[in-house]
């Protein structure tokens, strides 16, 4: 069972609110479109709302408690280990979900005997590898939330949607001078949108390009599947 979560939450000035929503549904029903009738997957709709408050301090931001969205995942696992499923999958299009998420997977395993998994269109900072090029990157690493590749993403999937004409560059260039305390860095550290300015987002989206949008998503779709295929053979107890 995949469960895609989104976010409703502020994106900059030249993106919707809808942004890490319509990601993870489109790539979701992306994925199975392309295996469903290869692989044993069922898709939930996509959760629009998660805990997105480090961008509370704006209008618009809809935003779940942990308390809240604990007790809405730990209802959704024990619906889907009731339904028969044995593994739930959580597609999350929000990266500040996924520390919540792993305990998440935790939980439901242990209250539910549910085998669970956690991936995402694109890997959030606190998870990737170190980047040796991120310094000499027009980003510096740091295009975290409404930056190049969500940018460019939008204009594959909502041309609509997105005003390059408010695009502007925000990267928090001072952070470069941390050796551990930075976006992608060994330390992981609290932080919320407007700690960057006023506009919320953190990245440069001004060279956003649709058609580099539409490899990002072909990339991030390939990539799901090729996960999907490895969680559907997995178990603890392999049959021998």
């Amino acid at each position: 069972m995949i469960v895609p979560i989104g976010a409703i939450e502020q994106h900059g000035p030249h993106l919707p609110l809808s942004v890490d929503w319509i990601i993870a549904d489109e790539v979701a029903q992306a994925v199975v479109d392309r295996v469903g009738s290869e692989l044993p997957v069922w898709l939930l709709p996509t959760m629009p709302f998660s805990k997105s408050n480090e961008h509370a301090w704006s209008s618009g931001t809809i935003w779940l408690s942990q308390d809240t969205m604990m007790r809405v995942l730990d209802d959704i696992g024990r619906c889907v280990a009731e339904s028969g499923a044995k593994r739930i999958v959580f597609l999350n299009g929000h990266g500040g979900n996924s520390t919540l998420l792993n305990v998440v997977c935790r939980e439901l395993r242990l209250a539910y005997g549910l085998l669970t998994f956690l991936v995402h269109p694109f890997v959030p900072p606190a998870y990737a590898p170190p980047d040796p090029d991120a310094a000499n990157s027009a980003e510096l690493g740091m295009g975290i939330h409404g930056g190049l590749d969500e940018t460019s993403v939008m204009l594959h999937l909502r041309p609509n949607d997105v005003d390059m004409s408010k695009a502007v560059r925000n990267v928090p260039e001072w952070m470069n001078e941390h050796d551990h305390v930075k976006f992608g860095g060994s330390v992981q550290f609290g932080w919320l949108s407007n700690d960057f300015g006023d506009d919320g987002h953190i990245g440069d989206p001004t060279g956003a390009t649709a058609e580099r949008g539409a490899q990002l998503f072909e990339d991030s779709v390939s990539f799901i599947i090729e996960q999907l295929r490895d969680i559907v053979g997995f178990d603890f107890r392999p049959q021998s």
